[in-house]
């Protein structure tokens, strides 16, 4: 099972980017729309706190409140890829953003602790200049 996490990079405050996971892997791959996928991220010198997340259809997402109203989430069961689309970005921001699998919240539900991620991607760097 390989996550791989693309997209990030240096923009400045107000820019946006879009971050994309691409899910690999013969189960991974036939589970994949079974699976709640998720963002967090990383800042220097703080721990990983969760972003965003959406369900197995992607009808239903939550989102940090740091990021709610700029970022949108968003996934394709049949391309195996989750998105992040980051607008109005701030300097806070500047993180290392991980994609992650959770295989064990049902087809409803969403999950906002990492515990419940079992795949995780290796992060991308997103950098915001003032």
């Amino acid at each position: 099972v390989q996550l791989q996490a693309s997209g990030g990079g240096l923009v400045q405050a107000g820019g946006s980017l879009r971050l994309s996971c691409a899910g690999s892997g013969r189960t991974f791959s036939s589970y994949f729309s079974s699976y709640v996928m998720g963002w967090f991220r990383q800042a220097p010198g703080k721990e990983r706190e969760f972003v965003a997340a959406i369900t197995w259809s992607g009808d239903s997402t939550s989102y940090a409140d740091s990021v709610k109203g700029r970022f949108t989430i968003s996934r394709d069961n049949a391309k195996n890829t989750v998105h992040l689309q980051m607008n109005s970005l701030k300097p806070e921001d500047t993180a290392v953003y991980y994609c992650a699998a959770d295989t064990l919240t049902g087809p409803y539900g969403i999950s906002w602790s990492q515990n419940q991620y079992a795949y995780w991607g290796q992060g991308t760097l997103v950098t915001v200049s003032s």
